[in-house]
């Protein structure tokens, strides 16, 4: 015998038809049918019909339907209508229109209630509006609503936001006070406010309060791990990690990155061998700890071990392994990876991009370095900047500043590193006058202030075009003390011309730095021995002898900077 069927009342398929509902023409007749069958009239189904188009983001559709005399013909205000509409409004923006439909809520009699209140405090916490959010606060206390579930985690991300931006605050008492007065805590809540305590720089706070969780997971563990990290406590940090009861990818990476920035890289390495498993992100913080560190014949290892092994690079895995490149020379390696694994498609964007420049210009490759340049759809000021410095090591120096009035052309945004990487190219192409101009345009129409490296490059320049006299009354009108690269292109300039007197007193200057450049002792010895002053050199040596310093065969960081170092 078969069951008659059960005929379910129109009012009780809206609401499941409008969770089926797959986008605004559907809405349109589901709304069709709220008119025709009257239901409209009813504040639930008109608020779920509200709330559906909010979903989809179309609150012009939702305004007209909440504004206007027609379709809502007759229908009474309700709370329910208000709160699908500061719902919407919270979600989409604008947000201050979920505080205006709020007061006029209140205006209107209309009782908020704690569906009203997540989203009202979601508002303010974006807007950063921290006055009326406390206010919302007060109401819903008044209201009996400060327990309730579904409002203390907005409640309590309101206070967290607050006190980030007050900095001067230095603590969390509101959102404290906010975890402390709710009824039930979740592991994630727990979580989140060891988090924050962590990213205060408490560290002893979130320790407290982890050691009072009953129940913990691993995102708690890791949560207290970061902190010891952050706060560059390898000792604790160790010991906490050998006392997690599980550990995931996350730990094991934090914990190695811990040991490299301590500088202990064969713990670090001995830990990344012992991972259980590992993801392209563990990869990548043992190879960025290399090249940090300056292990770059190890970090083309690495890289050669995590390509055998099949684990797919990203972005970060690239400008590691072409930045060891880089600094080994090694182009056979560097085109390699171009080739076969970046390909020609830079899909990686500007930090790729400009990793290979770097890569072909150290390489001696400033043509293929060029050709990586001009294929790049996206480029970033640094990468510009690389490939301006990149023409000058080459000697292509009016290549360098057809670059720079390019970037002046277009209207790229300048920098600070723009200006030391032009300055450079005119240094080395001798180019006294424009050198001059462009060091004097930085501040007048870019506002861009010279610090000391600009001023550096400006005496550098003018010491290797003889004008020895004029770098002198720069050095002594810049505003910063002169530092050992300052010093050394003086005494190079004074060795052109031979000025005994002048290295001698720029000499005086460098001691006062103490600096263990060997440099500078062997340019003033020769200078000495030129002049047949032979009792001078042999004491310039001796005084090396005495400090212990040693010349490197070849180098000299005092005569010649870092090519594609990023200041700080």
């Amino acid at each position: 015998m078969c069951s008659a069927a059960v005929s379910v009342p129109l009012h009780q398929k809206i609401p499941h038809l409008l969770t089926l509902c797959g986008g605004l023409r559907h809405l349109n007749q589901i709304h069709g049918l709220l008119i025709t069958s009257s239901f409209v009239r009813s504040p639930t189904l008109s608020s779920l019909l509200l709330r559906r188009a909010t979903d989809f983001g179309c609150m012009d559709y939702a305004e007209r339907l909440f504004f206007t005399s027609s379709p809502f013909d007759g229908v009474p205000p309700h709370v329910l209508l208000y709160n699908a509409m500061i719902r919407g409004y919270a979600h989409n923006g604008p947000q201050e229109n979920s505080l205006l439909l709020f007061e006029e809520m209140l205006q209107r009699d209309l009782k908020p209630n704690s569906f009203t209140y997540p989203f009202v405090l979601d508002s303010c916490t974006r807007l950063g509006n921290y006055g009326y959010g406390k206010k919302a606060h007060g109401q819903l206390i008044k209201a009996g609503y400060d327990a309730v579930a579904s409002i203390a985690s907005p409640l309590f991300k309101f206070y967290v936001e607050m006190e980030r931006s007050c900095i001067a605050a230095g603590s969390l008492v509101d959102a404290r006070r906010v975890f402390d007065g709710m009824l039930t805590k979740s592991i994630g809540m727990w979580n989140k406010m060891i988090f924050e305590y962590v990213n205060l720089g408490d560290v002893e706070s979130a320790r407290r309060l982890f050691d009072d969780m009953l129940e913990r997971d691993v995102v708690s563990w890791n949560s207290m791990l970061s902190g010891y990290v952050r706060a560059a406590d390898v000792k604790r940090a160790l010991d906490f990690f050998g006392r997690m009861p599980a550990k995931d990818i996350v730990s094991w990476t934090m914990m190695i990155a811990a040991l490299s920035d301590a500088g202990n890289l064969i713990a670090a390495r001995r830990l990344f061998d012992e991972m259980p498993e590992r993801n392209v992100v563990s990869w990548n913080c043992m190879l960025a700890s290399y090249t940090h560190h300056g292990k770059f014949q190890q970090a083309c290892n690495l890289f050669l071990q995590m390509h055998s092994q099949g684990v797919t690079p990203d972005g970060y895995t690239f400008v590691s392994a072409l930045s060891a490149c880089a600094h080994l020379g090694d182009l056979g390696l560097g085109k390699w990876i171009h080739i076969n694994l970046i390909r020609d498609g830079l899909r990686l964007g500007a930090k790729v991009g400009t990793a290979l420049i770097e890569m072909y210009a150290k390489c001696s490759d400033i043509d293929s370095a060029l050709k990586v340049f001009v294929k790049m759809t996206e480029k970033d000021v640094f990468c510009w900047n690389v490939m301006i410095k990149a023409f000058a090591m080459h000697g292509r120096i009016v290549d360098s500043l057809k670059l720079f009035e390019s970037m002046i052309k277009k209207g790229l945004p300048l920098n600070d590193l723009t200006f030391m990487s032009v300055l450079f190219a005119c240094s080395h192409g001798g180019l006294v006058q424009e050198g001059r101009r462009i060091f004097s345009s930085m501040e007048k129409d870019f506002k861009i202030s010279p610090r000391m490296e600009h001023y550096g490059c400006l005496i550098d320049l003018l010491c290797r075009n003889g004008q020895i006299e004029e770098a002198q009354a720069v050095v002594k009108e810049m505003p910063y003390k002169p530092d050992i690269a300052v010093w050394g292109a003086l005494l190079g300039a004074c060795r052109v011309k031979n000025d005994i007197k002048s290295a001698e007193q720029a000499m005086e200057k460098i001691q006062e730095l103490e600096t263990d450049e060997g440099g500078v002792y062997v340019l003033l010895s020769n200078m000495y021995a030129t002049s047949s002053q032979y009792n001078e050199a042999s004491k310039a040596r001796q005084m090396m002898e005495e400090k212990n310093i040693w010349k490197t065969t070849g180098c000299s960081s005092v005569l010649e900077a870092s090519v594609f170092r990023e200041a700080p």
